[in-house]
């Protein structure tokens, strides 16, 4: 069967005061929101890629949500997976605890950073400054956490970025009752599945969200 990569650079973000965990993600890829990010509010979120697990984001959060951190899911999973030296995934957990792994046959660059709520990923990267920029950026940055991930997301471009080029990017964001009416925890849940600079166009989607669902001041 023909299996396309699912090659990647991601950043998963927890914040602990507003309480929202959410996921970033760009890719030569189409639709890579429908493959790579899954969260739950006050359980955790995980990005799944390169030849991509499906079965490790709804696998992951529950694990997540029985209370296991988030090294001890990425163990989990990696371990149960016959191919996990092609897989690669990144976690952050209830608390904020963050873990990413990269398997050794993924393709190069490949590789993650983690730090105190977050951790960055990707393959197939030009080099290693894309998660080192995605990182400082997340670190450094102030503001909500849906735009501190996606401006993590664009240093991570500017710096070089998936090798391949661009095409697909998505945003996902939770949090308890945060969804349209309360009634789900899908805060942000945007998606740009073809495109010739998804980054761009995510951001200006999100501009839009920010505008129509966000409170005045």
């Amino acid at each position: 069967m023909n299996e396309p990569i699912v090659a990647t650079f991601s950043i998963v973000g927890y914040d602990p005061l507003t309480k929202e965990w959410g996921i970033a993600v760009q890719s030569k890829f189409l639709a890579v929101g429908a493959i790579c990010p899954y969260a739950q509010a006050g359980v955790g979120a995980i990005a799944t890629q390169s030849y991509a697990n499906t079965s490790f984001g709804p696998r992951g959060l529950k694990l997540l949500s029985e209370g296991k951190s988030a090294q001890e899911v990425v163990d989990i999973l990696v371990n149960s997976d016959p191919r996990r030296s092609k897989r690669q995934l990144g976690i952050v957990d209830s608390q904020g605890n963050a873990a990413t792994f990269t398997g050794d046959e993924c393709h190069d660059w490949a590789g993650g950073i983690t730090g105190s709520n977050f951790a960055a990923q990707g393959n197939i990267l030009v080099s290693d400054k894309t998660v080192e920029a995605m990182a400082e950026v997340f670190l450094d940055m102030e503001g909500c956490l849906a735009e501190r991930l996606l401006e993590s997301l664009d240093a991570g471009q500017r710096v070089g970025g998936d090798s391949r080029g661009q095409q697909s990017a998505a945003l996902l964001i939770v949090q308890d009752e945060g969804g349209y009416g309360g009634f789900n925890d899908r805060k942000v849940d945007l998606r740009v599945d073809d495109h010739a600079q998804p980054i761009t166009e995510l951001k200006r989607l999100y501009g839009l969200h920010r505008e129509i669902f966000s409170r005045t001041k």
